[in-house]
């Protein structure tokens, strides 16, 4: 009775898979999805279904598990405490999306392989690269952006993997990289305390509260940098000029915030982030979710 009450979930569980949360990762396949010339639809709901419900809720929930947080964490102030079912789901949805893989294609089997060992290693504390600053940063820089892009555009276009890059399809990558980049160390600001007790030196504990804003800006300029060079080759300007507008009030928030905390870093804290990430997230997913349309 005990093995099969770990098997069910309870509330803890559903919580700290946080599918919510895949939701700011969505404008990463909505993005690939807008610059597929001919979209293969059974491949595009699969490969929605096994990044977003299941891939990305078995890395937060794994990592939940090991990390056992008491203070705040993404989109959940007050985390209740982990049992072994998070441990045990976390694992089944990761063998139910390789599964489904097989429907789609070999290129998304070994991106959901690579992407699920490299989370595994990332939070396990027998290896624990969540502990390297600059080593957690580009894993998270790398898989949650451009491996994701890529990997989503081939499963969902069909692309021959050998002879379709170019340079475009490069910067594309990129572009969700330096995105998702920019937003990494904020989401960290409040957590020093405890990621110290833990012996975890993330990259916003070593750039300091200050510095972990100035790192995002300087990512967030090379994210518009690489938009702008983007649609400038394919002779798109309009959705460049559009993302400026919708991303506005996210620069906007930025700076307000940055001014708070350069006034009082206390003000680094789990409510302002959260309002932070939502907001830069909604209007992210509202602009990629609009080049499907236009």
């Amino acid at each position: 009775m005990t093995h099969l009450k770990a098997f069910l979930p309870s509330f803890s569980t559903l919580l700290h898979l946080r599918f919510f949360f895949s939701v700011f990762l969505l404008p990463v396949y909505f993005f690939a999805l807008s610059q597929v010339p001919e979209i293969n639809w059974n491949s595009a709901i699969l490969t929605f279904i096994i990044w977003h419900l299941l891939v990305y809720p078995a890395s937060n929930g794994y990592n939940s598990f090991f990390d056992k947080d008491e203070g705040s964490i993404a989109l959940i102030e007050k985390p209740p405490p982990v049992d072994k079912s998070l441990y045990y789901f976390s694992l089944t949805f990761d063998l139910i999306a390789l599964i489904l893989t097989l429907y789609v294609g070999w290129v998304l089997f070994f991106a959901v392989l690579i992407y699920g060992a490299f989370s595994k290693m990332y939070s396990h504390p027998s290896i624990r690269l969540k502990k390297y600053p600059f080593i957690s940063f580009f894993i998270v820089f790398l898989f949650q952006g451009a491996f994701v892009y890529w990997s989503t555009y081939v499963s969902v276009s069909g692309m021959n993997t050998m002879y379709g890059w170019n340079l475009n399809f490069i910067i594309a990558g990129l572009i969700c990289s330096f995105l998702i980049g920019a937003t990494y160390p904020l989401t960290q600001v409040y957590q020093h305390e405890e990621d110290s007790k833990r012996g975890d030196k993330t990259l916003s504990l070593i750039l300091g509260i200050r510095g972990s804003f100035y790192f995002s800006a300087v990512l967030f300029l090379l994210s518009g940098i690489l938009l702008f060079a983007y649609w400038y080759r394919l002779d798109l300007m309009n959705n460049f000029w559009l993302f400026l507008i919708i991303s506005g009030p996210v620069f906007i928030l930025f700076i307000s915030w940055f001014v708070e905390v350069y006034k009082n870093p206390d003000n680094a804290n789990f409510k302002r982030m959260s309002r932070m990430t939502l907001l830069s997230g909604l209007l992210m997913l509202i602009y990629f979710g609009v080049l499907n349309i236009i």
